[in-house]
């Protein structure tokens, strides 16, 4: 464990922890979602999974995961560019992330209002990783996903208000994933970015 420690930089710890957080849940939500039964993709909550008895426990741990890499992946990059604000918007989002697995959708409104600070906060995540990479074109893909994502956070409090028309097509579990697939897929390809990088993102 030792040499793994001084084979890996900082940087890289946080390549790796951003990385596994965005491919696990990926994963988990999509095997989730085939295995529960009666689960529909359209109308479907994403945290409707965390319920289900088939899939509560894996989608629970996933979405712990979720918080606790983030967290760590967070820590390592804040002791390369003592980003205190975007460290700080990284803690929200796992908080959120965390207590919306600790207290499922079952558990009623605290369920909702962490699940709304992981919505927000991660896609505020993506914007602050992105404006500090020095990679242009990363940078402006993390604004663009960043967009769509929270676009979709204000789409969903407007139809779960009552608009439900606003969701067209694709239910409430399209939007919902229009604002879950930014931040995995962002840190998926910011994670890659960061493994192996000789110097932190500027």
């Amino acid at each position: 464990m030792s040499g793994i420690r001084q084979m890996l930089k900082p940087t890289d710890w946080a390549g790796l922890a951003y990385f596994l957080l965005a491919a696990q849940f990926i994963t988990v939500i999509t095997l989730a979602a085939s295995a529960a039964p009666g689960y529909q993709l359209r109308d479907g909550a994403i945290s409707d999974l965390g319920v289900i008895a088939e899939t509560a426990l894996l989608f629970n741990a996933a979405l712990l995961l979720v918080g606790l890499l983030n967290l760590l992946g967070a820590y390592y990059a804040y002791r390369l560019e003592r980003g205190r604000l975007l460290f700080g918007i990284c803690g929200i989002a796992s908080l959120g992330a965390v207590g919306a697995s600790l207290l499922p959708l079952s558990t009623g409104g605290w369920h909702g209002l962490f699940a709304l600070l992981a919505f927000v906060f991660f896609n505020l995540e993506i914007i602050g990783q992105a404006m500090r990479t020095d990679n242009a074109a990363l940078r402006w893909t993390g604004l663009v996903l960043a967009t769509i994502g929270l676009v979709h956070v204000v789409v969903m409090a407007v139809g779960d208000a009552g608009s439900s028309l606003v969701f067209g097509p694709i239910g409430h579990g399209g939007v919902e994933r229009l604002i879950v697939y930014p931040p995995m897929l962002w840190l998926m390809v910011y994670g890659g970015f960061r493994l192996g990088r000789p110097v932190p993102a500027a």
